[in-house]
Order: C-alpha cells, then sequence, then structure tokens
C-alpha cells in the first residue's frame, strides 16, 4: 500500500476513482477541498480523505479493507497538513455510523443530526466559545438571536435589530467571524458595535466558527455554486447547534431574522430554522426594509460600491459605515 496526495483538478483517473470511493461509502463527491490525500493498493484506491481549510471532510475508506487500519492513517495524514499550514485547532463533519471511530481518534462531538455529526479536535474548543458567550450574558428572559455577516453593516440591518430591541429585553447579535468578505471581521464587528451603540439593550457578540461559518454551513459562502440539497443538511446543523447549544446559554427565546428573496441559499437556511425551532425557539422573519422602492442589502451596498456611486450608499447604510467606506475608497 502506499500513500499519495490526489491532484483532483489535474488527473482524471484520480478522480473517477476518488467519486466512486466516496459514492460507493454513501458520500457526494465534495470537490470544495484544498488537499486530498489517498492509499492505493496496487492501482486501485482504497481510502481517501480531504482538507477544506480547517475541516476535515470526504474520508471514505473501502469496505473491503475496513480492518486494515487505514482511517487512522488518512487522519494522522491530514493532521500533519494541517499541523503544517499553522492550525491547532480542525473540525470534522461525519455521518453518525462511524462518528465513534473518529471519538477513538480524539474528535469531539459538537452536535448531530440525523444525517451529520460534527465534531472537532485541538482548542480553543466550543466549550471555550460557549464560556466567552456566557460572560456577556444579561439577567433578562425575553432574549431574542440575531446572526448577521454584516458585509458591510446597513440600514436593513439597523432595522432589524431596531425592531427586535423593541419587542424583546435583550437583543444578542452575533457578528460572522468567518473571514474572506469584503470587510474584514474586526470591520464588520466594529461597525455593528458602533451602528447599535444607542441600543442599550444590545450586545454584539463574535460567532467563531460556530455560526454559518465555513465549518458548520460552508454553502452559505457559496451562494449560487450551491447545491440545494447539501445547504439544507448543513442549514439544519447549523440551526440545530443554534437552539440546542448556544441559544440556551443565552436564554435566548427567539431569532429574528429578514426575510430572503434574493438569496436561495439564504432562504434555505431561514427554512430550516423554521423547521428545526419548531415551537422550543420562536423564528420572526420581518419584511426587507426599502429604499426608493428596492431591498436594502449589503450585496446592493457592494454594487453600488463598484459603481462608485457613493450617494446612492450614503441613503442605505448608517454613518459610521459610510465614514469607513469613503476611508477605504482613499487608500
Amino acid at each position: 500500500m502506499i500513500i499519495k496526495r490526489l491532484w483532483l483538478d489535474r488527473d482524471r483517473q484520480a478522480y473517477d476513482q476518488w467519486a466512486q470511493l466516496l459514492q460507493d461509502s454513501e458520500l457526494g463527491p465534495d470537490t470544495q477541498v484544498d488537499y486530498t490525500v489517498g492509499i492505493y493498493e496496487g492501482e486501485t484506491l482504497i481510502a481517501t480523505g480531504s482538507i477544506y481549510q480547517s475541516i476535515l471532510k470526504c474520508v471514505a475508506i473501502d469496505p473491503n479493507y475496513q480492518n486494515e487500519n487505514l482511517l487512522t492513517k488518512i487522519v494522522e495524514n491530514l493532521r500533519g497538513k494541517l499541523t503544517d499550514s499553522g492550525f491547532t485547532h480542525y473540525f470534522l463533519y461525519t455521518k453518525p455510523a462511524v462518528s465513534q471511530l473518529f471519538h477513538s481518534l480524539g474528535f469531539v462531538e459538537i452536535i448531530a443530526t440525523e444525517e451529520l455529526v460534527f465534531m472537532e479536535q485541538g482548542g480553543p474548543n466550543f466549550t471555550d466559545y460557549l464560556k466567552e458567550i456566557s460572560k456577556f450574558k444579561r439577567p433578562t428572559k425575553k432574549n431574542t438571536g440575531i446572526v448577521m455577516n454584516a458585509n458591510p453593516f446597513t440600514n436593513g440591518h439597523l432595522y432589524l435589530i431596531t425592531e427586535a430591541a423593541k419587542q424583546t429585553e435583550t437583543v444578542y447579535v452575533f457578528v460572522l467571524s468567518q473571514e474572506g468578505s469584503l470587510f474584514d471581521t474586526a470591520t464588520r464587528f466594529r461597525l455593528v458595535q458602533e451602528g447599535v451603540k444607542h441600543l442599550k439593550n444590545v450586545v454584539v457578540l463574535p460567532t467563531r466558527q460556530y455560526m454559518v461559518s465555513s465549518a458548520t454551513f460552508p454553502s452559505y459562502f457559496l451562494k449560487d455554486q450551491a447545491k440545494a440539497s447539501v445547504a439544507k443538511v448543513q442549514a439544519k446543523l447549523d440551526a440545530t447547534l443554534f437552539k440546542e447549544k448556544i441559544a440556551p446559554i443565552l436564554e435566548i427565546t427567539t431569532r429574528f431574522v429578514g426575510e430572503e428573496p434574493l438569496s436561495p441559499v439564504t432562504n434555505i437556511y431561514n427554512e430550516a430554522m423554521k423547521n428545526v425551532f419548531s415551537s422550543s425557539l420562536r423564528l420572526i422573519i420581518l419584511p426587507r426594509k426599502m429604499k426608493d422602492g428596492e431591498i436594502i442589502s449589503a450585496s446592493r451596498v457592494r454594487a453600488l460600491m463598484e459603481e462608485q456611486a457613493y450617494e446612492e450608499v450614503k441613503k442605505l447604510v448608517p454613518m459610521n459605515t459610510f465614514k469607513e467606506i469613503m476611508n477605504q475608497t482613499k487608500e
């Protein structure tokens, strides 16, 4: 047996063998990967695993070789690659039927649904995150959660938060910690904090990697390219994690979201929350705020920035956001 890297985008034969092995393991071939490794018996691919950012994925072993300890060899190779890349904390999706195997390799379960188990290894971990946000808990009972990317923070975001603040005692606004947006994480977090500082019952918190991240919901960041079937499974997991693990820590009883006529993936997420939350966590979907007959959205603001239509941008965002946009144009 030999172990070697697979170049899925360059080697058609390797790709076909890889896709077939995943299919035989009842896994869909997910090409959103940075690195893939395989173990061969002669010319036959008998085990594989991949990495995307800090996520181990697409781990599959030929059923005829299940007793050869190949899973350990694949995971050790992937962990070595992650360590070389500077990661000390990583995540794993797997099926419930085999989650115990990964538990024996040191992975800890974060949340499970009927379709997926989401696990992690290293730190800071999920327990550390729950301790972090619990420090900001207020002694109120009627509490709301809002999760947003705010790329950038718009009057639409402010409207959603303001309406929630009118209806509940405390509003916990979670700003995505995922990098890769036009505005970096620190800037987005600061703009939200500045934009809501007049609302005394609003607390702004980070999501780290536990809400709408490349770990919990990678399809969210693919938008138009994401497969609906995959997005539904990931959205269900993300919503379940919020309902069962995060909301109880802050005694959140309601989640506010804006309706989503523009993005199919975000609409799938709203539907997943509706189904997962059921009667235990109230979901309020507000109509999106309009300006000049159009929905206010961060994507619209970004498009206007591309056109350098800054007077139009000014109508759609709080003043602190507009100042940040103008500062960025000078750089």
